[in-house]
Formats: structure tokens, sequence, C-alpha cells
């Protein structure tokens, strides 16, 4: 280990209870890889998520943020992957998206995208940390790079990936010792921001349908994760738009989007 990496991770150590912990190991993650922006969010299946690092950079909209946190965190593949079984580890955003994610209206919207709402637009890639903390939660280390940039090589990916174990550690370490987690006998569980949006309008089967098209699966992907063939999802689907008095994806997006702005 040469000296400019100790001192780094000495950095690291000392912003271990403060916040300049964040920065401290974005510095560190740049002399492997470059990249734009960061967050790290912390996420529990019954809780809202916990912001535990905003590196953004100054131009990305708060109300995106607050959108984000009220309801849009639902959509996003990386705390899908969060509330299920997939391990830790350093994880590229396609990897573990939905098939027709990257043409959602999610992965392309400033309105509760929180990276997209950047003044350099979309981005052109995101990959994260999953890390294990304390009692069911689980956290993102995202790093990102917009369009102005080139997709992480397999190269760089697997140099960071080589540091999984030391960011999960330093994660968690910093967790424990800004106490960001709340006891457990404080997570209650929260009614689903999507149920509350269309769960009174729609039938059972027809919500399960509705919430995995608004987290980017096709009629094909949506019949695979319920064990139902691809007409029954086109189906549901189809009924679901003509109650909601829709014709669209992008409207069904509109209506989302409406009810977070609203609640």
């Amino acid at each position: 280990m040469n000296k400019p990496e100790i001192e780094g991770i000495s950095r690291i150590i000392s912003g271990l209870d403060n916040p300049e912990f964040g920065p401290a190991v974005d510095t560190f993650l740049r002399t492997v890889a470059p990249f734009d922006m960061t967050c790290v969010f912390v996420f529990h299946p019954l809780s809202p998520p916990l912001l535990m690092y905003d590196g953004y950079s100054s131009s990305v909209s708060r109300n995106a943020l607050s959108s984000y946190l009220k309801g849009g965190y639902l959509l996003d593949p990386f705390y899908v992957a969060c509330t299920t079984e997939i391990p830790d580890g350093l994880r590229r955003v396609s990897e573990i998206a939905p098939d027709e994610f990257f043409s959602s209206d999610f992965a392309a919207s400033d309105q509760v995208h929180p990276c997209i709402s950047d003044e350099s637009g979309t981005l052109i890639e995101e990959i994260g940390y999953i890390v294990t903390l304390a009692d069911g939660w689980r956290a993102t280390y995202s790093l990102m790079r917009n369009r102005t940039a080139e997709r992480f090589s397999e190269r760089e990916f697997e140099a960071l990936s080589d540091l999984a174990p030391l960011v999960g550690t330093l994660v968690r370490r910093h967790a424990d010792l800004t106490s960001i987690i709340p006891a457990p006998t404080r997570v209650g569980e929260i009614d689903s921001v999507l149920e509350k949006a269309f769960a009174d309008v729609l039938t059972p089967a027809q919500f399960r349908v509705v919430n995995l098209i608004l987290r980017g699966h096709s009629n094909q992907s949506v019949a695979e994760e319920l064990h139902i063939t691809e007409g029954t999802a086109k189906l549901h689907r189809h009924n679901a738009y003509q109650r909601l008095g829709i014709t669209s994806q992008s409207d069904l997006f509109r209506m989302f989007i409406d009810f977070l702005e609203k609640n």
C-alpha cells in the first residue's frame, strides 16, 4: 500500500463518526476510478429510507430528492436489491434492474430520481456497494457517472469490487458510531406508498402487475415474476389502465408522481 492510500484510509478512519466520512471515502475510491456523484441510502422493508451521505452535486434538485424519499425509492433497483436476498458486494444497476428499467420513466425522471435532476442530465451508469447492517437494514453506497462520461470499464469495476469488504466494514462502523439506524422498536410497518396510490382502485392482481410495471418490468417479465402467462399479464395491465383512466406506462408514472407531490 502506497503513502497516498495510507493517508486516504487514515482520513476515512478519522471521519467515521462525523460528516467527513463520505467525502473521505469518495476521495479514496477516486484513486481507483473516477465518478461524478455519490450517495449512501439505508433501506429497510418496513421503513422509509435514510440518507446517510449526500454526495450529490449542488445542482441536484432538492424536490427530486424529497419525492424519492417520499416513495420514489420503491422503484429503485437498489432498494429492491436491499430488501431481497441479493448478496452484499458491488453491483451494476444493469445487473439487478428489471428488463425494461432503462426505458422506464423512473430511470429518466428529473422529478423523482435525484441524480437525473443534475444539470449534466441523465446518468450513463450507476454502480453501488450493497452492505448489510443491523436489524434488517441494508445500505447502498452508489457511485454515479453522468452522460458526459463513459461506463465503468470491467477493469475499473473489478478494482472497485475488490474493495467491497473494506467499504462494507467502514459503512457498518460509521452507521454504528453515528446511530443513524433507529432502534428496532422504532421501525414501524408502513403502508406502501404504491398501495395508497393505486390499491383502492385496482384488484389485488391488477395492483401486483402495476407495481412491477412501474419498476420497469415488461409483460414477459411480469408474467415470470408472478408465475402467470404473458397473456394474463397483458389482460391485467389493460384492465388496470382502464380502471385508472390512462392509456400508457407514462400516464401511470405521472399519476404516481402527482400522488407523491400531493402527499
